[in-house]
């Protein structure tokens, strides 16, 4: 079983909200059955997250706040795909070299996942970044809000897969990655994973449904 394209009629739809980076939206649908139903939806522009892996088997992680949470999350580089006609995997060199000061010589897909499919279209991908070298921050960048001392630090994958299993990290990107990392590395087949611009089948749909 995998997942499925559907789509159910929409009756109508009303603008809730457009915010800096998402829009908040309202819709009533018909499903299958017949019933009509109304849902709350929040359109996003999808993001990526890149779990950086040096020679010493560390993550690289920053220590970011969460103003909704008020809670400082163990993170690893992220960003939204929020610059018009910038390819995934582009985004996601972008954001290692702005967040870690890094660049990678090996990248793979770990995960593609829906972090909210139940309130929200936001489509995420985690990339394994390895073959990992210093590089000065893109021009032009300026850190600012959130960024400004998130930091950077190596944490053992080891030790990150421990804080997953104890529950004393949360993110999402790094929750998902790690584990996805440590089962690829039981099965064996880490160096079979999909290369870092591989199709993306649910941004495209998402997207494309977004109009």
């Amino acid at each position: 079983m995998i997942d499925e394209p559907e789509a159910w009629p929409c009756l109508d739809r009303r603008l809730i909200h457009t915010g800096r980076v998402v829009t908040f939206e309202e819709q009533r649908l018909k499903t299958p059955s017949g019933e009509v139903v109304t849902r709350e939806m929040i359109r996003h522009p999808g993001s990526v997250a890149i779990l950086a892996l040096d020679v010493d088997d560390r993550v690289a992680v920053v220590h970011q706040y969460r103003a909704p949470l008020r809670m400082r999350l163990v993170e690893p580089p992220a960003g939204l795909l929020d610059v018009g006609g910038e390819p995934p995997l582009a985004a996601a060199q972008r954001e290692l070299a702005e967040e870690a000061g890094l660049a990678a010589s090996d990248w793979r897909v770990l995960a593609d996942y829906c972090p909210s499919p139940g309130i929200s279209d936001e489509v995420a991908r985690i990339f394994l970044a390895r073959g990992l070298t210093p590089v000065a921050r893109p021009a032009g960048f300026t850190a600012h809000g959130e960024e400004v001392d998130m930091g950077l630090t190596w944490l053992p994958l080891a030790d990150a897969a421990a804080r997953v299993r104890d529950g004393t990290v949360h993110n999402g990107a790094l929750v998902l990655g790690v584990s996805a990392l440590c089962l690829a590395r039981a099965d064996g087949v880490v160096d079979e994973l999909r290369p870092g611009d591989a199709p993306w089948p649910m941004r495209e749909r998402t997207s494309d449904a977004r109009g």
